[in-house]
């Protein structure tokens, strides 16, 4: 079982109306809510911790969730509004426009935190950025992190961050306690100034970092060696939810090599996550062909 964590919220999509004017279409997303989504679609056993609203927008996500085959069992809900993030595309890639003041994802609390049952746990996204949400999933990892095997995405936005200092350094506790890594090379020039991959291992105790290049694939950096897997060709229409789907796959890839348990992880070879990193990529080549975060069922791969 994975438990992914983090925010859960409607993307709204620009379309064109039937008179020519210009529109927008909710669709339910949110980094983490889209490795869940993948995940189930890709048969693993998922679960989604995170704060849901008891209006219609957090009904949309409750029955999206249901509809690929994700438990949102451990949510908390509230009568708080959901977010709403405003996408405007530039040639396939998206900016956004977040609204999230006292929204049920946003306010979410230590109190909130759920028992957990999963072998691993996924965590990242904007979730990590506003309080007080923010100290509640770092609580919540730092708390499973010492039994559970935990892979953090810091998929950073810097328009989005008011308090940098906080910020850097909830990231930095929660990256040395991290197991897997997965980092763009934009967020780790935000995070080191330069792509120093050895200052990511002195810092943490990460077995597994993987480099994510966009077009140029991910490269695998262990303790022992790396490896390089390539994206696969793509006609791209879009590119939300594409990192998101390579987690998922990554995670789905541990799963089925039988190294999805903390101890277990020690135990893969360099061929094993290979392996899950080219899962990862073949389900992003999906999600990137179609518009808005819409990741592969098993059966399309």
């Amino acid at each position: 079982m994975i438990l992914c964590c983090g925010e859960a919220l409607i993307d709204m999509l620009p379309r064109q109306s039937q008179t020519g004017e210009p529109a927008f279409a909710p669709h339910a997303g949110g980094a983490v809510f889209n490795t869940a989504i993948a995940l189930g679609r890709l048969g693993e056993k998922v679960q989604m911790f995170t704060g849901l609203s008891s209006d219609l927008f957090g009904d949309v996500l409750r029955d999206t969730l249901t509809a690929s085959h994700v438990d949102s069992a451990p949510c908390h809900v509230s009568d708080r509004p959901t977010t709403l993030a405003f996408v405007k595309l530039t040639d396939g890639h998206a900016e956004y426009a977040f609204y999230d003041e006292n929204t049920a994802g946003r306010m979410l609390t230590i109190s909130d935190l759920p028992a957990i049952q999963a072998d691993a746990m996924f965590f990242g996204g904007i979730s990590l950025v506003v309080e007080p949400c923010a100290s509640a999933y770092q609580a919540l990892m730092l708390r499973e992190a010492p039994s559970k095997l935990t892979m953090i995405d810091p998929n950073i936005r810097p328009s989005f961050i008011k308090d940098e200092a906080a910020y850097r350094a909830r990231l930095s506790a929660m990256m040395a306690a991290a197991d897997v890594i997965k980092t763009s090379d934009e967020d780790l020039d935000w995070l080191t100034g330069q792509h120093d991959i050895p200052a990511i291992f002195a810092a943490t105790a990460a077995k597994v970092i993987l480099l994510t290049r966009g077009a140029e694939g991910v490269t695998i950096h262990t303790r022992d060696g790396q490896a390089h897997v390539p994206a696969q060709k793509a006609q791209v229409v879009d590119t939300v939810g594409a990192g998101d789907t390579f987690n998922a796959g990554f995670l789905a890839g541990l799963s089925r090599s039988g190294h999805l348990r903390k101890a277990a992880l020690n135990d893969a070879s360099l061929d094993d996550l290979i392996a899950a990193a080219k899962l990862g990529a073949a389900a992003a080549a999906i999600t990137v062909s179609r518009a808005g975060a819409n990741p592969p069922w098993q059966s399309e791969l």
